[in-house]
């Protein structure tokens, strides 16, 4: 008996566990982040004339800042509150 009922909960701690964690994924990649999107062909804005390699480092580090300080203004999606 206590076999039985041993397995019984087990199966519905699974069962929870495996609802929930289909959950948290399902919010994670239903949430598409435009700054996690894939890489597009497109060059970002005036590094296509840049010959100069510093100068195009320094653009490209500029472009990365000015998308992380983008990304960490937006308000996070909080579910349950």
């Amino acid at each position: 008996m206590r076999l039985v009922f041993g397995m019984i909960s087990l199966l519905i701690v699974l069962a929870v566990v495996g609802l929930l964690a289909k959950k948290q994924i399902g919010a994670v990649t239903g949430a598409q982040n435009p700054v996690l999107a894939p890489p597009t062909n497109v060059e970002p804005t005036g590094l296509s004339g840049a010959k100069n390699p510093q100068l195009q480092s320094q653009q490209i580090q500029e472009h990365v800042r000015q998308s992380l300080e983008a990304a960490m203004q937006r308000p996070r999606a909080v579910d349950g509150e």
